[in-house]
């Protein structure tokens, strides 16, 4: 069986051929711009289809579903993206949209939903019931299995754990909250952390590692720590004990079977995930007692979302 798995991006829309076994046979890619009106890039999307069709040299009619994953609120049982502002989507019916281009069944569901869904079914979460994914990215992405199936909440506007607050009052998050866990635990608060971080210490070398990559990174505090230099110490032990309170509150309320990480900031390695879990293990209620789950890497990468969203075909 073949199913399409479409990854919508502010940026990029990536699809792919996926067979039962979560295996991507064909890849392609294409520019979201979101400036258009939907049912253009619904059009750009059932284009990809056909590509994908005929570079895997089968037809259109043996394609069994088409899945996709979108930033943004998506109620997945009317098929219809209630909010993505990066898209420019407001109640957009995607499913209707794309029902005039095929008569191949369709879904739609949140792109981190779409990102766990893969994970637990063909990732490093397989075979787990209860699992939760988080991507450390730009934003903090979330995504909940409970008993098998994707948590949604009412309208599909819940599982959204990087607005969980951990510090009243704290820093202003993108949503226009303030102390959220995403402007604690995103690549883009590490950034900012780091850059506060430089101001004070004029001789600490992640000045150096940042002029050396034209701009300061997710990676130069990291850096900077391997290196020995203190102010980079201090960031990357602040960033972990950010990320574990977020990771800490989830487990304790889900008690999930895996907890994965993901995003550009996992890239890291297992020391960075290894500290997180020691925190973990640490802080989560009953200590000892009541036992974590493994903390791990996500295994899937950036496929995450196409697999995740043709396995929402699969369901």
């Amino acid at each position: 069986m073949y199913y399409v798995g479409i990854d919508i991006g502010g940026m990029t829309i990536k699809a792919g051929l996926v067979n039962e076994k979560g295996e991507i046979l064909a890849k392609t890619s294409c520019e979201t711009r979101p400036e258009r009106h939907y049912s253009l890039l619904v059009k750009d999307m059932y284009n990809m289809c056909g590509q994908l069709a005929n570079e895997a040299k089968i037809s259109l009619g043996d394609i069994k579903g088409i899945g996709m994953g979108s930033p943004g609120t998506v109620n997945s049982d009317k098929g219809v993206i209630s909010y993505a502002a990066n898209l420019n989507f407001k109640n957009v019916n995607i499913i209707k949209e794309f029902s005039t281009h095929t008569k191949i069944p369709c879904y739609v569901n949140n792109d981190a939903n779409c990102a766990a869904l893969g994970e637990a079914k063909f990732g490093v979460g397989k075979g787990a019931q209860n699992a939760i994914l988080i991507t450390l990215g730009t934003g903090v992405g979330t995504g909940f299995i409970v008993d098998g199936k994707i948590l949604e909440g009412r309208g599909g506007a819940g599982a959204e754990g990087g607005h969980i607050c951990i510090r009243m009052g704290g820093e202003k998050c993108t949503c226009g909250e303030r102390g959220c866990w995403e402007a604690y635990a995103s690549a883009t608060a590490l950034i900012r952390m780091t850059e506060k971080a430089m101001a004070k210490d004029p001789l600490s070398l992640m000045h150096k590692l940042a002029a050396e990559n034209g701009r300061v990174s997710g990676r130069t505090a990291f850096m900077a720590y391997h290196a020995g230099d203190k102010s980079g110490e201090k960031v990357v032990m602040q960033y972990v004990k950010n990320v574990a309170a977020g990771v800490i509150t989830l487990v304790n309320i889900f008690r999930p079977d895996i907890f994965m990480i993901g995003g550009g900031v996992s890239h890291e390695g297992d020391y960075f995930i290894k500290m997180i879990e020691k925190r973990v293990r640490r802080h989560a209620f009953g200590g000892r007692i009541n036992k974590v789950c493994p903390i791990v890497k996500a295994s899937l990468g950036n496929d995450a979302g196409i697999v995740g969203a043709a396995a929402l075909c699969m369901e």
